[in-house]
């Protein structure tokens, strides 16, 4: 069976007091889970299958760390979605504990100053990850608070599920009072390691970006053990269109700049944003699509496509743009003409060549409305490993409001693992670092149960 080690693999279970509580997964979240046991005095092993840890924190930190944003707790915690498509109010409840304030104060006690930028969101005054990880796992690893306990690290150790119910290990591992349910397996450079901890965390992330850690893996194995979890898909991602071989070649890689697009689904849910994305070989991507990716997924997966609609000329009038291309242009080209009264550049021709019958292109008010509208169908969205993060996961029915799996009491799950999504913008942060530290207190009061 998937996530179990077969007899010949399992060596003896550690002792109870060599790791009473672990943490399975060394990004913000499990970290946050292990900062908070440390201050309580609990001893904690954190175990991550890459050779180092927060390897996608550092990535999504490379342009500039985005932490939080400033805007207030309201509608901060509206920009979050759980898996029935609406409201998240299991992820308010963490961020009332520890939200965007919060946040800047953990920050500050590392030593490292934010600043809010123009647009709202919150960064590290020096733009870099590196030295607030380094200082994080510093103060984890030697605690600067009285009674806390030292966090042990655990390198290229992979979670590779429970050992099976008959083998010897798990037999023997009844006899050990713990109860986190059953003997947990690592795979590592010295060989097949097994733990049955009093209590874990598992903050093993998605299935974006799988080369840094968050491969998914973990999914079979938590259905297995009685929870309910949603199939992963790709959040904040880019789209295939189906571009021309022509257009693709030529215009990969341009911005669309201060455009707006709207999109109504299915529902009569709607999007509406001025911002910017890129076009690419296949499709769009960039911060604009990234906002309503989640409505965009969505209507692809129930009707096969999504047509969302992009207004060239945000800034004009509907009456503006149709007096300007109605003007007369007489030898100019289109291209030139719609330069010349509107400030389209070739990208923008470009693609209303692409996406618009030659009959629309030459009737002047078809035309206006379609650069106040122009209509761009999706057919997919980007492959998972490629979206920015993931949707889906630990579905929040299966969990208790402390985080613990209700069908195996002293397991805990945190992060992106869980069944919620949010966009870009300081947002996934957040509340990756506050469900990790509400796990850690239903760790604590189960601990304190016993």
């Amino acid at each position: 069976m998937p996530g179990l080690l077969p007899r010949r693999m399992m060596p003896q279970p550690l002792s109870r007091s060599s790791a009473p509580v672990v943490v399975i997964g060394a990004g913000p979240a499990g970290l946050m889970a292990a900062e908070v046991l440390s201050r309580a005095g609990v001893a904690v092993d954190v175990f991550d299958a890459m050779p180092s840890a927060g390897r996608k924190f550092l990535l999504a930190g490379r342009g500039g760390l985005n932490l939080t944003h400033s805007e207030p707790l309201a509608p901060f915690t509206g920009r979050f979605r759980q898996g029935d498509g609406e409201g998240a109010d299991a992820v308010a409840g963490w961020l009332r504990d520890f939200g965007p304030d919060a946040v800047r104060g953990w920050a500050a006690g590392l030593g490292v100053q934010t600043f809010v930028g123009t647009s709202g969101r919150v960064f590290p005054t020096e733009m870099k990850a590196a030295p607030l990880l380094r200082a994080w796992l510093h103060r984890l690893r030697h605690p600067d608070t009285p009674g806390a306990a030292p966090v042990r690290f655990h390198m290229r150790h992979r979670w590779a599920g429970w050992a099976a119910p008959d083998t010897p290990d798990s037999i023997a591992a009844r006899a050990c009072p713990a109860s986190a349910g059953g003997t947990f397996c690592f795979e590592s450079p010295a060989g097949p390691v097994t733990l049955c901890p009093r209590a874990a965390v598992l903050a093993l992330g998605g299935g974006s970006w799988p080369r840094l850690g968050s491969d998914g893996a973990w999914a079979p194995w938590l259905a297995q053990a009685g929870a309910d979890v949603a199939p992963l898909a790709p959040a904040n991602c880019g789209f295939d269109v189906g571009w021309s071989p022509y257009f693709a070649e030529r215009f990969a890689g341009q911005p669309l700049k201060n455009v707006a697009l709207s999109f109504t689904d299915g529902r009569g849910h709607g999007f509406a944003r001025r911002g910017e994305f890129v076009l690419t070989a296949t499709g769009i991507e960039g911060s604009l699509v990234y906002a309503a990716s989640a409505l965009l997924r969505d209507e692809i997966a129930r009707s096969g496509h999504a047509t969302l609609h992009l207004n060239l000329l945000p800034a004009r009038t509907p009456e503006q743009v149709r007096a300007a291309v109605a003007h007369p242009r007489g030898s100019r080209s289109l291209s030139s003409h719609l330069k010349s009264r509107l400030g389209l550049a070739a990208v923008h021709t470009a693609l209303l060549h692409e996406l618009l019958p030659p009959a629309q292109l030459h009737d002047a008010a078809a035309l206006a409305a379609a650069i106040g509208a122009l209509p761009i169908t999706l057919r997919a969205p980007r492959p998972l490993a490629e979206a920015i993060s993931s949707a889906g996961g630990v579905r929040f029915a299966a969990l208790t409001d402390a985080l613990e799996l209700r069908a195996r009491p002293g397991l805990f799950c945190a992060g992106e693992m869980l069944d919620w999504e949010a966009p870009t913008g300081g947002y996934l942060l957040t509340a990756c670092l506050a469900s990790g530290a509400r796990a850690a207190r239903g760790v604590l009061a189960r601990l304190g149960n016993e």
